[in-house]
């Protein structure tokens, strides 16, 4: 069976779709040089092809980009929305599902694109993604505790709906959370393994929102910080060492059930049922600290190997680790190291779906690289899930000292779409 199919026919209001990668290398600039001939040459262009391996199913009981095999890039937009009526709330979720089921499947947005419309009005699509593959990308959409209430009084008329997981998270010792870095009524992942891709996925959705909803922050990542599959290897953190090895796997069923997806939810929060909560933390690595302290240290402070992942007690990378194991002065495995303080075994059983990215923003000025980790996690209950692991961290994780959380945010994520639906349907109507 052929990986391509020609993606010409708009006869399902698709829009036109992006050429394969074939031209990829040249179009930056050639882009601009042929818009001028857009029009006078689009009769008889070769019909528009694309690699159709790498899509992620848009429609399904889960949204996408939650145990979908973690891609390369990131870019995650939170939103604050400055619509005053439901109805309009629900138009912008409606436009929004459109585009991004377009966008997931390798097409431009709208029924024209970026250069199949009018002269004399704006492209419906930016343009930027013309000749790139879909690159795997996915769109993940969450609502944070403000869209529901500002604090006094309800908003859409949403008050009754609001979950009681969905909290304020609260302020953990040590943080030093930036206010134009947290929080957000709405929250945008998008996930794909070209960077260009992800960027024009968020890119496409503020322009869709302009005078409905603006953008409070966003964050661009590289580099994922862990494996949500069985078939991907352990990627590395900023610090050097491999990080998320006991993540859940999108092939433990099991797991997912249990520690990822929201079940049995009745009356007004019955709409989350399917759905998870996303955790974002944005974690800044004192770089240049790390970078002087001896690896006996590091690998102290993490409680594994450097090299190879394995935990301190010995084995190899998977080996569950050994906190009784006894050592000079004490256990092998060090009661403060990260892993010990993280391990499920010692809060409670409790495990979350990582999908964490690296990033570095620059520097602050002073030479010190502004990078880190962007931690990304979907949990069943993060006042389970998350709180208490994260306290406990902040407390008497040594890694604690070398790191800065200075963005936080937390949102209920709902169900997967079906063809014909928008997402977040059944808060509205259910």
């Amino acid at each position: 069976m052929s990986l391509w199919r020609s993606r010409s026919d708009r006869s399902h209001g698709a829009g036109p779709s992006r050429r394969s990668l074939l031209t990829a290398a040249g179009a930056g600039g050639l882009g601009v040089a042929a818009g001028a001939l857009g029009h006078s040459v689009a009769a008889n262009a070769a019909p528009r092809m694309a690699l159709v391996s790498d899509v992620v199913p848009f429609y399904g009981e889960h949204q996408a980009g939650i145990d979908t095999q973690a891609q390369d890039r990131m870019h995650m937009a939170a939103f604050d929305v400055t619509a005053t009526g439901r109805e309009e709330l629900i138009a912008l979720l409606t436009e929004w599902t459109a585009a991004i089921e377009q966008m997931t499947r390798g097409a431009e947005v709208g029924q024209d694109g970026a250069t199949g419309g009018d002269y004399e009005a704006p492209p419906e699509d930016t343009g930027e993604a013309i000749d790139l593959s879909a690159s795997n990308l996915t769109v993940t959409v969450g609502f944070g505790r403000s869209l529901f209430t500002d604090g006094r009084k309800a908003r859409f008329d949403l008050g009754g709906k609001l979950p009681e997981a969905l909290i304020s998270m609260p302020h953990f010792p040590g943080d030093f959370l930036e206010e134009a870095r947290s929080g957000g009524d709405i929250v945008v992942q998008a996930c794909a393994d070209d960077p260009q891709v992800a960027v024009h996925a968020v890119r496409n959705l503020a322009r869709i929102a302009f005078g409905r909803a603006r953008v409070r922050w966003s964050q661009i990542g590289f580099g994922r910080t862990s494996s949500t599959s069985a078939t991907q290897k352990t990627p590395r953190n900023l610090f050097g060492f491999k990080d998320g090895t006991a993540n859940i796997m999108s092939e433990d069923g099991a797991a997912l059930s249990e520690h990822v997806w929201v079940k049995g939810a009745q009356g007004p929060e019955a709409w989350m049922n399917g759905g998870s909560y996303l955790v974002a933390r944005r974690i800044r690595m004192h770089i240049e600290t790390w970078d002087r302290s001896p690896l006996g240290d590091q690998e102290r402070i993490i409680g594994r190997t450097k090299r190879g992942g394995a935990p301190l007690s010995g084995g190899d990378e998977f080996t569950e680790p050994d906190f009784e194991m006894p050592g000079r002065g004490g256990p092998v495995m060090p009661v403060d190291s990260h892993v010990a303080i993280a391990h499920p075994r010692v809060n409670g059983g409790v495990r979350m779906l990582r999908r964490g990215f690296n990033y570095t923003d620059g520097s602050d000025g002073l030479g010190r690289l502004d990078a880190g980790l962007f931690f990304i996690a979907f949990v069943v209950d993060p006042r389970t899930h998350y709180v208490p692991m994260q306290n406990a961290m902040a407390k008497n994780d040594a890694l604690s000292e070398y790191l800065r959380h200075t963005g936080s945010g937390l949102f209920a994520v709902p169900p997967g779409v079906q063809p014909g639906g928008y997402l977040g349907q059944g808060l509205f109507e259910l």
